[in-house]
């Protein structure tokens, strides 16, 4: 049975969408394959790690017959890659194989039943449910995805808090030594205030499909399940359990020192100044910074006493301040900021944690705690 003939690239768009989740080995076999149901024209691709599922669908099967099979979504995605660009490709079901066929190139590959597929159930009502703009999802996230723990034996640090509170929608991410907060305002959400953690793999596949567009994103919750629609995809995952650390003692602190500090120029210092660090151990790419006479110095050394300095002009004539931070810190922020300058704020005694903000923008703010070096 033939399920599709397409160009390569008709197929290899929904396919990408979802094989971003599934790894290149399972304990379970079936988890490598990609599920494949055709009903009529209308063929939809799922894959799933049963943490994270992802579906799309796309208007590219052939006649008015139905079916499903399951088949290892690597493979296929490395062989329609190999295509040359604009080939026509099919598809086609033969004895339990999955045939690809294109030009003089034919590909016969294995597949499981479709009916073994651990598809995530939905319920049938959501606890809370509303629509907001993509544009607004992607600025959330992407201003605090960096901060996120990476598998921490504390799991409720490794993804983003969600947290809702009237039509404020407050994202918030941490790996215990730095704290990122964004908040947006949402129309249309009401009910019981709310907070959610979504794991560091579905947002890793949010901020890889959604864009920066007034298309909106079809949101449902539960207190263990999120649901997330736009355009031709749904994301479903399972939420975080556990209780994310209270964000206010932390983040909401003032200080008494504010430094505004060239965006792009201490980035680059910091990239060129961590040079020789490369070959250190992780924890220890940490540099020293000395704030004087309208003058930062950034100084790092490496396990073989090599040394790097580097200097950034700033506005700042109080008394000095020595403090020290891991490189990585303060560049993710850096990166992620996009604007002319940031906002150093800090104690004179350069022992305590620093915030970072974005000049006209108070819906963003981060925090980062020192290192010795």
């Amino acid at each position: 049975m033939q399920l599709l003939k397409t160009s390569k690239e008709s197929i290899l768009k929904p396919l990408q969408t979802v094989a971003g989740i599934i790894e290149n080995r399972s304990a379970k076999p079936i988890l490598v394959n990609v599920l494949i149901e055709k009903k009529g024209g209308q063929l939809s691709f799922l894959a799933t790690d049963e943490s994270v599922q992802i579906k799309t669908h796309a208007q590219i099967g052939l006649g008015d017959s139905e079916m499903a099979t399951t088949v290892a979504a690597r493979k296929l995605l490395d062989i329609l890659r190999a295509l040359p660009d604009g080939a026509d490709v099919s598809l086609e079901e033969e004895g339990g194989m999955i045939v690809v066929k294109s030009g003089r190139s034919r590909y016969t590959l294995q597949t499981l039943p479709s009916m073994d597929y651990p598809v995530v159930k939905q319920p049938e009502n959501w606890t809370l449910s509303f629509a907001m703009p993509q544009r607004i999802l992607c600025k959330l996230l992407n201003q605090v995805h960096y901060a996120m723990a990476e598998k921490d034996i504390r799991y409720y640090l490794n993804g983003v808090l969600l947290e809702f509170k009237g039509n404020v929608l407050t994202a918030v991410a941490t790996d215990g030594h730095r704290m990122a907060k964004s908040v947006a305002v949402v129309e249309g959400i009401s009910g019981a205030d709310h907070s959610i953690i979504i794991p560091r793999k579905a947002i890793h596949e949010l901020q890889r499909l959604l864009d920066e567009s007034d298309e909106l994103v079809t949101v449902g919750l539960t207190d263990s399940q999120i649901s997330l629609s736009f355009g031709d995809v749904e994301i479903v995952s399972k939420l975080v359990e556990g209780k994310f650390p209270d964000y206010s003692r932390v983040i909401d602190t003032t200080y008494e020192i504010s430094i505004h500090i060239n965006r792009e120029e201490l980035l680059g210092a910091l990239r060129r100044s961590t040079v020789l660090l490369a070959a250190d151990k992780k924890d220890q790419k940490g540099v020293k910074l000395h704030f004087e006479n309208n003058m930062l110095r950034l100084q790092a050394h490496n396990s073989e006493q090599e040394e790097s300095m580097e200097e950034v002009a700033i506005h700042y004539e109080g008394v000095p301040i020595d403090t020290a931070f891991k490189s990585s810190y303060l560049q993710d922020v850096l990166a992620m900021a996009k604007s002319e300058e940031v906002v150093w704020t800090c104690q004179s005694s350069g022992s305590s944690s620093v915030f970072i903000t974005i000049p006209q923008d108070d819906t963003f703010r981060y925090v980062v705690m020192p290192m010795r070096v």
